[in-house]
């Protein structure tokens, strides 16, 4: 097996060791929209060792949005709740997928947030 493969393994490995308490934590909901849909760990810092502040439990909706450079703003409102968070994965996650957002809701939403004030910063 190639080192790169090897690496690869170990860390998804590493991540699925917290999908039980991070179902739980997440009360086996979406943490961005409260959805069930196919639920899955996503990595808030794929480049970072993986912990439960870094991973979140996310339907199939949400992780789309976390990859797509826009969203429908409908749809985007669902996760504003999810900045309140005390978690970085969840909070920071959805700050940043509600950034890209131009309407005027999500700016004051990610303004009133208590996420990181340099992320915040950077995003507004």
């Amino acid at each position: 097996m190639a080192k790169g493969e090897q690496l690869h393994k170990g860390h998804l490995e590493a991540v699925n060791l917290f999908g039980k308490s991070i179902a739980k934590r997440a009360a086996f909901r979406c943490e961005w929209c409260e959805g069930s849909d196919g639920l899955r760990l996503w990595e808030y810092r794929p480049d970072q060792e993986p912990s439960p502040e870094n991973l979140a439990l996310l339907c199939d909706a949400c992780r789309t949005l976390s990859g797509s450079k826009s969203g429908d703003p409908h749809q985007l409102r669902s996760l504003r709740n999810a900045l309140w968070s005390d978690v970085p994965a969840v909070a920071e996650g959805a700050a940043i997928v509600l950034s890209r957002c131009k309407e005027p809701w999500a700016r004051e939403a990610i303004e009133e947030s208590f996420i990181d004030e340099a992320l915040k910063a950077r995003l507004l």
